[in-house]
């Protein structure tokens, strides 16, 4: 069966509720180019602020921290809000499909059976791949598994999801309590996420492969805001439910991997950004909503490190304070929900 998606325009509309639907398409624009102003802003004043010596060095490092930011940002918007869609939970990000502990369990494994000195001497090339192959076939083999010859419910996947979670990090904290206390030290410097040593041809890929996924994802973005409404009535309107979910979990997947094995976890910054955005946008379709929380990631990230850098003098990783703000606009999250 094949779909046909209808544009619905204001000529389409009842006199008031075109009125209305002219009065939305203004707010999106608005707050689009708003936070296009504000990125810019940030942008500029992340790499001019504090900037002395040599300005052509340490501008080429702040360039190549930006390009950095700018593709981990917007990999994890895209991948959370699509998560956020095809769940149909505002408090779900992948990170909760164990994807952040598969990554720390890699490292440690790493640590585990050779050294802290291995992990650092490794090509950082092979250990980008391996982690994303790593990662990849991880999601791929539990959406097979789980939707692969038998619809089931996708809050299985969840909470398979929440279970292999739970399993890589008893297996990281095993086997982190039996490595040397000179290789713990080296591991815990490489769990948490940091900008600040990328390699330039890891850059390059993740710069290739983010936009390609990016793009791919955009082809459903019309479906999946029908697939927002709940699967029956996706499927009443002519949507191919479970494929669509399936593509979009494998986006999801790719997007997730390559920005957590590219800089590390940073476990509250899709729900942070995912959840400002539709509040800011207040719309449902993700041609608005993706470029909104790929702009607030953006924002965030390159504000949080400009603070880190110049508050901070950098004695504390970006990750840990995101993740202070993320935790608790998470918490005030479930208040709100709690209260309805």
């Amino acid at each position: 069966m094949t779909t046909r998606t209808v544009q619905v325009t204001a000529t389409h509309l009842p006199p008031a509720s075109a009125g209305a639907f002219r009065d939305a398409r203004r707010r999106e624009r608005r707050t689009l180019a708003v936070l296009v102003v504000v990125a810019a802003a940030v942008l500029v004043g992340f790499c001019t602020i504090g900037l002395v010596g040599n300005w052509e060095y340490a501008l080429g490092i702040r360039l190549r921290k930006l390009a950095t930011m700018i593709v981990v940002g917007y990999a994890i918007a895209c991948s959370s809000v699509i998560f956020q869609t095809v769940t149909g939970n505002r408090i779900l990000t992948p990170g909760i499909m164990g994807f952040d502990a598969l990554f720390v369990l890699i490292q440690t494994l790493i640590v585990f059976f050779s050294s802290g000195l291995a992990l650092t001497a490794a090509d950082p090339r092979l250990l980008f791949a391996g982690q994303v192959v790593t990662m990849v076939v991880f999601a791929s083999a539990l959406y097979r598994w789980l939707f692969g010859r038998r619809s089931r419910d996708l809050y299985v996947l969840v909470l398979a999801g929440v279970i292999f979670g739970t399993l890589f990090s008893s297996l990281s904290s095993l086997a982190s309590r039996l490595i040397n206390p000179n290789d713990f030290v080296v591991l815990q410097d490489t769990l948490f996420a940091s900008f600040n040593q990328v390699d330039p041809g890891l850059l390059l890929l993740s710069v290739l492969l983010v936009p390609a996924m990016t793009a791919w994802a955009a082809r459903l973005f019309a479906r999946l805001d029908v697939v927002a409404l709940g699967r029956d009535h996706a499927i009443g309107l002519g949507v191919d439910h479970s494929s669509v979910v399936n593509r979009a979990l494998v986006a999801i997947a790719v997007l997730v991997s390559v920005s957590t094995a590219l800089v590390g976890p940073i476990t509250f910054l899709g729900l942070l950004v995912a959840n400002l955005a539709r509040q800011l946008t207040g719309t449902y379709r993700h041609r608005v909503l993706v470029p909104a929380a790929g702009l607030v990631s953006v924002i965030v990230l390159l504000g949080g490190q400009l603070v880190l850098e110049q508050v901070f003098s950098l004695n504390t990783a970006l990750s840990v304070i995101i993740n202070f703000a993320g935790g608790v606009y998470f918490i005030a999250l479930l208040v709100r929900e709690s209260r309805r």
